[in-house]
């Protein structure tokens, strides 16, 4: 006789098999949980973006892997995808379900504490709201770049994110207020020049014109975004190329910097990855 306990664990992967396709009716991009809430890693064709990454939502690629891989660039709302073989495998494993707030046109924001709830009733305006283990997701209509710790207990979950579904919650869904959005301003600091010698003439850039820069810049953009196999490694490097290059005169701006940092998350970098890695080369260099 089969255990009680494994039954009642069939029931529950079979439910968030259900769950998914539910939510997949109504166009949410679904994507199968594991055990601490986060996504299937990627099979070994997959790890380390050496498939070139999966061509879902806002990010370009060549994967062709049929299993949920590269995290919230799996997530789908095509059930003939969600049943396939591999996905119900997955499911059969899954601890949860998990959308795409940012497929959805939604944002997720997460209130992980009674701080942060307390915080968001005195800033924000009420929504759609979720009860979660310790908090709360509030949730609203429109999409902005997500951005985690914008404030203590609180992130932000929409593009390029994943949120644990955990049900309708109760209230009416508003629009995405200004409020919100600006919470995810803030950017990485700018690169601090090296203090060196002025060039003879007036203090001009060694570089004499703008579209020097520029031209670093685009090859730069464009040497991330084609890399196949090793990003991690490719993104160190070209970061180093370029603060070698143009680092050390004061020309390098921050608007240069989150150029960069996109085009390394549009091969799946995170922006932990991204400022490691600028860090990292800033370092190597004495910088």
């Amino acid at each position: 006789m089969t255990h009680p306990t494994i039954i009642a664990r069939d029931r529950k992967r079979g439910a968030h098999l259900r769950t998914a396709l539910s939510l997949a009716a109504g166009y949410a991009p679904v994507l199968p949980l594991r055990a601490g809430k986060v996504p299937f890693g990627n099979c070994p064709s997959c790890r380390d973006n050496a498939c070139g990454g999966r061509p879902n939502m806002k990010v370009p690629g060549r994967c062709l892997c049929p299993r949920p891989c590269h995290g919230w660039a799996a997530a789908t709302h095509d059930v003939a995808v969600i049943t396939s073989p591999v996905w119900v495998a997955a499911w059969r494993q899954a601890e949860g379900v998990a959308y795409h707030p940012g497929g959805t046109g939604l944002t997720v924001v997460d209130l992980d504490n009674a701080d942060a709830i307390a915080w968001a009733r005195r800033t924000l305006p009420l929504t759609q709201t979720v009860p979660t283990t310790r908090g709360q997701h509030w949730i609203y209509q429109g999409t902005m770049p997500s951005a985690n710790g914008v404030r203590p207990g609180v992130d932000i979950k929409s593009l390029m994110s994943y949120s644990r579904w955990l049900g309708q919650g109760f209230g009416f869904m508003v629009p995405l207020p200004d409020a919100v959005r600006a919470l995810a301003v803030k950017k990485p600091s700018p690169v601090r020049p090296v203090s060196v010698a002025a060039p003879v003439g007036g203090g001009a850039c060694p570089h004499r014109v703008p579209t020097y820069l520029e031209r670093g810049i685009a090859m730069a953009e464009q040497r991330i975004r084609e890399a196949t196999s090793g990003v991690h490694a490719t993104v160190y490097r070209t970061f180093l190329a370029v603060l070698s290059t143009h680092g050390r005169c004061g020309c390098l701006t921050e608007t240069h910097m989150v150029r960069l940092f996109a085009a390394a998350q549009t091969k799946g970098e995170t922006v932990r990855h991204c400022t490691d890695a600028w860090a990292n080369a800033r370092t190597a260099l004495g910088m």
